[in-house]
């Protein structure tokens, strides 16, 4: 880890980082011990009411970064909104909100709400009733909000951008502007990236002061563990091959990505047909139907999610054997966060691509050179296990 490019690679345990009995209770209950390295660079600056910017890989505990001294700012006697955490898709703030709530467990009064599209407004408009502290939201469905006068953000302390560059590449960041324009109050803007990008920097051009820059590089310490493979084959065959390797395999949960809608839903349908359970989540389905489709898949009642890359970012989803790419992305980083569902939490993980023609196999040479993974070609013995290809 670098902070304002000095290397920090000294390990911190949370009870060295002088918090409240009731935010280490929860800590403790959740059965860590050891900080991340963004949360140890994040947490102390934070707690000071400093800006920060961190650039850190999927799944390193961002949301403690800034969770913890969100919650340990709060006042619970006061029921104005204190902390604001804009987030680019439904399903991270959702995540965000329970992991917030999660820190919350022991901090009597301290409330949590989500606002974001796909749920009847009314409903979120009497959860701000109860007067929460802590506000997750996506940016569209908070200027709804601020434009009916349901929510008041005027004693907000502290906003976090989470996946910030993902925010601003899906068109938010007028709304991002406008929100962070709003807030008069604010003492601290915090971002959390995976990747800095040039509108990343201008945000915080405009909106951080003097920021303590911390970097988490994907190293061997937090690299995750993702043993990856490509296998080249003909396009109508695509279906057949990814049927096989799920059951050589033995996978109990899977993902497999399609990059569009009407390719995920043909996918669900042929491996359907392949005896594969399976469900797909994709734009156009209704949200309440995505949030049944991932309860299911989290509860283990199917084996195989297919999606489009609305899957690929913020879904808390932590021990999913194996990511198949059944189209190859249109960008590096796309595939980056696909294969990044698997391998979490320190545990071991397995990718797959399948390359189908002459464009396909140059992306995956553009890959290799950028990303520096070791992916390897292979094709499936009988059994639908990866043997190596030759040549």
């Amino acid at each position: 880890m670098e902070i304002n490019g000095e290397v920090v690679n000294d390990q911190v345990r949370y009870d060295q980082m002088d918090l409240s009995p009731e935010i280490m209770k929860a800590i403790e209950k959740k059965g860590y011990q050891v900080a991340t390295p963004v949360q140890a660079g994040a947490i102390p600056y934070f707690m000071e009411w400093r800006d920060v910017i961190a650039k850190a890989p999927t799944g390193t505990g961002k949301t403690f970064a800034f969770g913890i001294p969100m919650v340990e700012h709060v006042d619970p006697e006061d029921p104005a909104v204190q902390g604001l955490v804009l987030a680019p898709t439904r399903e991270l703030a959702m995540q965000i909100r329970d992991e917030i709530r999660d820190l919350c467990a022991f901090k009597e009064g301290v409330r949590v709400v989500c606002l974001y599209g796909g749920q009847p407004i009314d409903k979120q408009i009497t959860q701000l009733k109860k007067n929460p502290q802590i506000v997750v939201a996506t940016p569209g469905r908070l200027m709804d909000h601020m434009k009916r006068r349901t929510v008041r953000l005027d004693k907000v302390q502290t906003v976090v951008l989470d996946e910030a560059d993902r925010m601003l590449d899906m068109g938010f960041i007028h709304d991002v502007t406008r929100i962070l324009d709003l807030i008069k109050s604010k003492r601290n803007v915090g971002m959390f990236s995976a990747t800095i990008s040039r509108e990343v920097m201008d945000i915080s051009w405009v909106y951080q002061r003097d920021p303590v820059e911390i970097t988490v590089r994907a190293d061997e310490e937090n690299k995750p563990d993702i043993t990856q493979y490509a296998i080249s084959c003909d396009r109508g065959t695509k279906a057949d091959v990814t049927a096989k390797l799920l059951k050589g395999g033995g996978y109990e949960r899977a993902i497999a990505f399609c990059n569009t809608k009407n390719m995920t839903d043909r996918l669900v349908g042929l491996l359907r047909m392949r005896g594969v359970k399976c469900e797909g989540i994709h734009g156009d389905i209704q949200q309440s139907q995505r949030e049944r489709t991932l309860k299911r898949f989290r509860d283990g009642e199917m084996q195989v999610l297919v999606a489009t890359d609305v899957a690929a970012r913020g879904l808390d989803i932590d021990d999913v054997d194996v990511v198949v790419n059944f189209d190859m992305p249109d960008q590096n980083e796309d595939y980056i966060h696909r294969i990044g569902r698997t391998g979490r939490a320190k545990k071991h993980g397995v990718a797959f691509v399948l390359t189908s023609t002459v464009t396909d196999e140059i992306r995956l040479d553009e890959v290799r050179k950028q990303t520096g993974n070791n992916i390897r070609k292979v094709t499936l013995d009988d059994e639908g296990r990866p043997v190596p290809a030759e040549g």
